[in-house]
Formats: structure tokens, sequence, C-alpha cells
């Protein structure tokens, strides 16, 4: 008998009911005498409403209808050896034979017995192996390299295990003619899970993917949404365990009610942030062009006052200062008053010795190169899964902050090369040197409340004090890539960060005088001195 299924369009509010409902029960459900009509549920659940113990007892409810299968839940990972080794010999023949088409592929898995057969059903036979055929191609035109991408063998075998451990039972289970089983994906899925998802899409039946923090894993499969419909609730929630037993717990009207006013204030694109907010959410730097008295006022205002902030699909773009200033101005007390105030903001760390970052010799190629992308660039989430991430006891957005920053900072350098060196060294370099990060800078991040008063660095470089090092300007551009403000003093007007990266990146004020061994506390004694004229000139009036 052919199948046709057709999406059945759903939202917030009927998706749940839908769902728990046999295919003869849905509207559209037609049989005839070769041919069957049903309508599917395709759809990705984004985000969670407004109260959180109603959402978690919406997904038990859904957990005990017939016919529904959280698989994120049971995923079945064992295999028997014998069928084991036959996935085997045929990746080996594909690798063999990189050329091989994908009906032979399929062609040669059925000659494994590596895909179930329902002799009741030969339409379904052939629609297990057309679907298959389908994921496979979607994985070439995804991956370059195709059936040699790395990632390959493991989508290959999960594709096969769980064809059988899972769609096989299923279809034992039920009478595709009356219904078709209801999967749920529930929370993160990695490209196995969501290729997997894919296939039974294909094949006809419903699947429902579930992530209460809006995270949206399937996008990489059905980016235009051609296959799935997108359901994104008004609010998000931090993911917690499938419940096992309905919650007891009852959100009060008031209650929903506080949470309803709290996203109208709160919402992305609103002028009220409750702090925190953006935990969560993926720091980006948009570096201001300001004049040298501009500093000093767009240093004490929040990140969400100043021109350029917003807050959009899940990332804060967050105006920063990255301003050099040359020489000293004439008037001292003001050039001083003005290094002060920056001084004493809160989260605000000076540097007076330099270098401040030593310089790594460590090859940390190995890692740089297991923590790429197809794409080729670095992949955060591979970075903080990784045994060498050094920041896995910090919050783990983070954690995702810093990873994407520097994924950001080594796909597009700005420091410039040394004599010698590739684009890819000087990647390697960024990469090494954005490892280990100091104490106190870990401790800059972790105040950022994004929405907040932005944490600054700055330095003073009289030339005396030491030089800095390019590790030091390593340091800054992951700082300035993450947002935070780095104002650094060079009195007597010297080259620093111009030995190490482009001019184009940063600002630079010339003021009015060159001054050389300028000592940091000159400002002290400048008081005192002034102090004690005063003193003198009061005594000698008496």
């Amino acid at each position: 008998m052919k199948r046709k299924s057709i999406i059945m369009p759903i939202d917030e509010t009927n998706w749940i009911d839908e769902l728990g409902r046999s295919i003869i029960d849905r509207p559209g459900y037609k049989k005839e005498t070769d041919d069957m009509q049903y309508s599917q549920i395709a759809a990705r659940i984004l985000g969670a409403g407004f109260d959180e113990t109603a959402y978690m007892s919406t997904l038990y409810f859904i957990s005990q209808q017939p016919h529904v299968y959280i698989l994120s839940e049971t995923l079945d990972k064992s295999m028997p050896p014998d069928r084991f080794q036959s996935v085997q010999r045929i990746y080996h023949i594909i690798q063999n034979e990189p050329s091989l088409s994908v009906n032979r592929f399929v062609a040669f898995l059925d000659g494994e017995r590596l895909l179930p057969k329902y002799a009741k059903n030969p339409e379904f036979n052939r629609l297990v192996r057309s679907a298959l055929i389908d994921v496979l191609q979607l994985f070439q035109s995804n991956h370059s390299g195709a059936f040699g991408h790395p990632e390959f063998r493991r989508v290959f075998l999960d594709l096969i295990k769980w064809t059988w451990n899972h769609l096989d039972q299923w279809m034992k289970e039920l009478d595709v003619e009356q219904d078709i089983p209801h999967v749920v994906w529930y929370g993160d899925a990695s490209k196995s899970q969501v290729y997997f998802l894919y296939y039974l899409l294909l094949l006809g039946m419903d699947v429902v993917l579930i992530h209460p923090e809006g995270k949206d894993d399937f996008k990489e499969i059905d980016p235009e949404n051609k296959h799935t419909l997108v359901v994104q609730y008004p609010s998000k929630m931090k993911i917690q365990p499938f419940p096992k037993e309905e919650p007891k717990q009852q959100g009060t009207v008031a209650y929903r009610a506080s949470k309803e006013i709290e996203q109208v204030l709160n919402h992305e694109g609103s002028s009220f942030y409750k702090p925190w907010q953006f935990r969560d959410y993926l720091p980006v730097s948009v570096t201001l062009k300001t004049t040298y008295d501009e500093i000093f006022l767009l240093a004490k205002e929040p990140s969400f006052i100043r021109p350029g902030f917003s807050v959009q699909d899940g990332e804060v773009k967050l105006p920063a200062l990255f301003a050099k200033v040359s020489g000293v101005s004439k008037n001292r007390k003001e050039y001083w008053e003005n290094m002060q105030r920056l001084r004493t903001q809160k989260s605000t760390l000076t540097i007076k010795q330099l270098p401040y970052m030593k310089e790594k010799k460590a090859n940390n190629q190995f890692h740089y190169q297991h923590a790429l992308s197809e794409r080729n660039r670095l992949d955060p989430e591979k970075m903080v899964k990784s045994n060498w991430w050094q920041y896995g006891h910090l919050h783990d957005g983070l954690q995702k902050g810093i990873a994407s920053a520097i994924s950001r900072m080594c796909e597009d350098p700005k420091m410039e090369k040394s004599p010698g060196e590739t684009d890819e060294d000087v990647q390697l370099f960024l990469f090494t040197h954005s490892m280990s990060m100091p104490e106190e800078i870990l401790q800059l991040l972790q105040t950022f409340d994004y929405s907040q008063e932005v944490p600054k660095l700055i330095l003073y470089n009289n030339e005396k004090n030491g030089q800095l090092s390019r590790a030091d300007a390593a340091l800054l551009l992951l700082l300035n890539e993450f947002g935070l403000d780095l104002i650094l003093y060079n009195p007597p007007g010297l080259n620093d960060l111009e030995l190490f990266i482009n001019k184009k990146y940063f600002d630079h004020h010339l003021l009015e005088d060159m001054v050389f061994d300028m000592p940091f506390d000159h400002y002290k004694k400048e008081s005192s001195i002034l102090s004690g004229f005063i003193s003198k000139f009061l005594n000698g009036r008496k």
C-alpha cells in the first residue's frame, strides 16, 4: 500500500493534543484499496512557556500517550558483533571506492542484510531504502569529503544501529495503516541523532524535537524549514532532565502573570534587563570608534546605553573600547584624573608591569586540528568538551562565550605575521595563548553581566616598566573579541600594540606632550607637591 503523509499545521496551542492522536483520528486521513493518506507531525518546539512546572507536566503527559516514544531517553546504543562486522566491511568498501554511488552503497547494505525487510509491506521496504538514499545524499552535500569525512563512520554506524534497535521494533509493534510511531527528542542532539531523526521523518513518522533553551540542532538538516515546522514559545528555560513522574508543584495565576510581565519587560528587544538575563548568550563585541574625550564618557556607561548594543538570536552585541593613548596632555592633573576615574571603576584591572603574559612554546597543533569543524573553523562545542580545555570550572554560558570568541579570533586573525609565518602559524599562536588566561582575567569575565557595566583592562607602558609582548597582544585581541574595554597608556608615544596588531583594529589618540621615564605613581608625587605648596602658602599667611 502506498502511503502519503502531509505535514500537519500546528502551533503552541495544539501540537500536544495532536501528537497524542493516532493518524486515523487526525484530519485528512484517507484509506483506499492501494493508497493511504494521513497527517504527519514534523516540528521543532523551541523555548518554553511562562510556567516551568506546567511545561514539565506537559512533557510527562506526552510521554504517557499511546505509541509516543521519547527516543532521547531510551536510545539503545548496542549492536550485535556480527552486524558490527558487516558494517565495517561496507565502510571499508566505501573508503576504497570513493566514487561509489549512493544507490550502489545502499544495495551493498541490502546484500549484507543490514536493512530490515517486512514481508507484509513491500512498499515500506522500498521506502526504507529510498529514504536512506536521501539521508546519505544530504550528508554528502553537507560535508566536504562526503563519505571520507571523519564524522561519516559514526553517523553510518548509528543509522544502522538505531534502525534495528528502534525502527524495526516499532514496525513489529504497530499496524502502520492505523498509526505510526510518534517520536520525541528532548534536548541536545548529536549529528548522528539528527540524521536518524531526519530518516524517521522521511519514513513518514511523527518527529518532534523539543528544546526548552531554544537550541535548534535540526537547523543543519532543515535550514529553510522545508521538512519541519518551527514552533517558538515566548520564553526559554534552562534544560532539566526529562520528567519520569508528574511534577507536583503547580504555578499560581499570580506566578504565571509575573512571568508574563517579566517577559514583556525583559525580552531581547526591551530596554529593561534583569541581572544576568543574558548569562547564557554569546557575547560578540562591536569596537567603537571614539575621540579621546569620548573614552571617559562611554567608559562609565553600561553596555545597553552604548551605541550599537543589541540582542538577537542568542547573541549580545557589546559596544567596547579598544584604544591607545600616546603622550600626555598639557593639563597633567586632568590626564591623571581621567586615568584614575577609569581605574577606580568597578571590575577594572590595571597592568603596571610588562610583559603581562609570557610567550608559550607548547605545540598545540593536535588540539587545534581536532577542534576544527567540517567548515575548517574552531568548533566551540568540541573545544569545551575536550580534555585539554582549561575553563571547565566556569559556568556553561561563559565557557561557550570564551570558546566562541577564540573561534572568531582564530578564524579572522587581526595579529600581524612575524617574518616567515603563515596564516596558520598565527592562528595556532592565538589558539595556544588563549588556553591559559590568568585567574584575575577570568575573574573579570565572571563579573561581566553583558547588559550592564563593562569590565576594563588598563595598561600603562612607559618603556621603563618592561615591554608589551606578542602574548600580551594575543590576550588583548581575545578580550576585545569578548567585549571588554581595553585602554593602553604610552606616555613616550612609542610603538607597542602596532608591532603586533594592525592599526585599523584599535583607536589611537595622540596627546600634546611626549614624556619619557614618567613612572605610574607620578600623579601621586605631583599631588603631594601641590599639597605641600598649598600647605606652606596657608601656613605663611598665619
